[in-house]
């Protein structure tokens, strides 16, 4: 066996999948070929059924490079990943259970998730599955298993919406003005959608997402989707990020344009990505659950994840705009914080039965990565749980009032990114060399809106 089908097999993947997909699925015409890089944009290629049986064997090659481009798919060469390098090629193979069937497509079709690989086969370190896989290491050789769920926020918004048009998003909305076009929790509004949402489940039934509840937010045509918990961390961010795709692909289907963008309008609130975590010793057993020292444990977890997370907030908020998110009384939060059952905090911790006790992480944009995300909250839980640290004393009440209740978050992009490329748990918690590739991409980016001149600027001094 060779390098490269070690690895295919050292992930789970094997061609009789494939083979079995294919027999199940004999009109397929065209795979998407999913490769999320280093934004959780989704790049790669498409190609015939015989492709995907290639991504099972032997690996289907694209660039390296992939995991060096910018929001805006532009090759940012600070990165070191680029012509410097000759620009080459690495193996991508099959994340094993993703070859799925699209429901949303106009031919028949399937996707298939990849990652990449060095040619010899060793793990390309920038690529953030591989990121996270290093964290959840660290889980394993304790004993540990993360568990953890995704919950996703969105606007469902007109497939001609104008950016610069603050009105009418959804047909059955109305204009984005007025209080009674808010309706937080509302029935009738995901009624009105009935035909959108019957296709989330239809879809996520052929792509074996877990979904579980649907919920109308507090934006007018703003939804959250949750995903079931996973005793699998890589398989949860792999769904979190698959379900972006799946709302994105039926909300054309039925003429409409989802949103993950972090805060899309200044008068409503933003999109978040809130993730669920607990864990399992190795018998099964939720260790924040137990009656001797589970809270103990429990307060060590969220001491680490609030100590680093100043240095991980460029991960949590990794865009420009997501900055604007994180808004006094906006359900974003701005301290690090916490509380029980308290959503004005960045870790809360969830009110329910003894045995289900876990942190919910509230910091993340809805377009973060998911897979960061992930490798960047359990390490900070990880650094909480191995140096016994003790958090702040929990928040009640409204913690946006700020007395007493922990630092505040930065707003600025570039501030975050400074504390990322400086930080020393970072380069021990997701390696040096990516720390690196992240923040020059993000560097890269700030530049792009430190240099360009406002709507705003022009209408007040043209």
């Amino acid at each position: 066996m060779n390098d490269i089908s070690h690895q295919a097999g050292a992930a789970g993947a094997d061609a009789s999948e494939a083979e079995a997909f294919f027999a199940a699925n004999p009109d397929i015409e065209t795979i998407h070929m999913l490769v999320p890089d280093t934004n959780g944009i989704m790049r790669g290629k498409w190609g015939p059924p015989d492709l995907a049986r290639k991504a099972f064997a032997d690996g289907v090659q694209l660039p390296l490079s992939i995991f060096g481009l910018d929001v805006w798919g532009r090759e940012v060469p600070e990165t070191n990943l680029h012509i410097e390098t000759g620009d080459r090629d690495g193996t991508c193979l099959a994340v094993s259970g993703t070859l799925k069937r699209i429901t949303w497509s106009e031919r028949p079709s399937a996707q298939l998730l990849m990652g990449m690989y060095e040619p010899d086969g060793t793990p390309w370190f920038a690529d953030p599955r591989h990121v996270l896989a290093r964290v959840l290491d660290r889980f394993k050789a304790k004993g540990l298993t993360p568990v953890c769920a995704f919950e996703l926020e969105f606007y469902l918004l007109k497939p001609d919406f104008e950016t610069d048009a603050m009105s009418s998003p959804l047909p059955h909305t109305g204009h984005m003005t007025g209080p009674e076009r808010q309706q937080m929790y509302s029935i009738n509004t995901l009624s009105g959608l009935e035909e959108f949402f019957a296709g989330i489940h239809e879809a996520a039934a052929a792509q074996g997402l877990p979904v579980d509840t649907i919920i109308s937010e507090a934006g007018p045509g703003q939804f959250e989707i949750n995903l079931l918990h996973r005793a699998d961390a890589m398989r949860a961010a792999d769904e979190a990020l698959l379900l972006r795709r799946m709302i994105a692909g039926v909300a054309r289907r039925n003429g409409h344009r989802a949103s993950f963008m972090a805060k899309p309008f200044q008068d409503w609130p933003g999109n978040g990505m809130h993730v669920h975590v607990s864990l399992q010793d190795e018998a099964g057993r939720n260790i924040f659950a137990d009656p001797q020292d589970g809270e103990t444990k429990l307060r060590h977890a969220i001491a680490g994840v609030l100590e680093t997370m100043p240095e991980a907030l460029a991960v949590f908020v990794n865009s420009f705009n997501g900055y604007r998110r994180l808004a006094p009384g906006s359900y974003a939060p701005t301290r690090v914080a916490w509380g029980e059952n308290n959503r004005s905090v960045a870790v809360r911790i969830p009110s329910g039965s003894a045995k289900a006790r876990r942190l919910e992480h509230r910091i993340a944009g809805a377009d973060a990565h998911p897979h960061l995300v992930a490798a960047a909250m359990l390490a900070g839980l990880l650094h909480g749980l191995e140096t016994g640290a003790e958090p702040p004393p929990a928040v009640i009440g409204n913690a946006y009032e700020g007395g007493g209740t922990g630092a505040e978050l930065t707003d600025y992009m570039e501030e975050a990114v400074e504390a990322f490329e400086c930080s020393d748990f970072i380069a021990d918690a997701l390696g040096a060399d990516f720390r690196l590739v992240f923040s020059e991409l993000k560097k890269a980016e700030q530049a792009v809106f430190d240099e360009r001149i406002s709507r705003l600027e022009h209408e007040t001094y043209l």
